[in-house]
């Protein structure tokens, strides 16, 4: 069952809640629910939230910077540099 509660919001939140709410077609009631839903639901309930905190030791901004750490991390080689290397490293044969 349920039941009817009264939140008081300043001019600015309204309207934001307003045109988030809007731009989805949901109505602000639908909006808040989903909103108290989120806020409640625990870690475990969400496999990204359980996630979050997993990996110690990452920059402080590495969800801004994340492709630029990913490219410095997975370096990608070319054919040319790749035959290169494998010509180096082969082992002379003696006949």
């Amino acid at each position: 069952m349920s039941r009817p509660i009264q939140v008081y919001l300043d001019a600015a939140e309204l309207a934001r809640l307003e045109a988030w709410a809007r731009a989805r077609g949901w109505t602000k009631s639908e909006a808040v629910r989903a909103a108290v839903r989120a806020l409640t639901r625990g870690r475990e309930a969400h496999p990204l939230l359980a996630a979050s905190g997993m990996i110690d030791g990452l920059p402080p901004d590495a969800s801004a910077r994340f492709d630029e750490y990913l490219d410095q991390t997975f370096v990608v080689r070319s054919e040319r540099a790749q035959r290169a290397r494998r010509q180096r490293s082969a082992k002379a044969v003696r006949r």
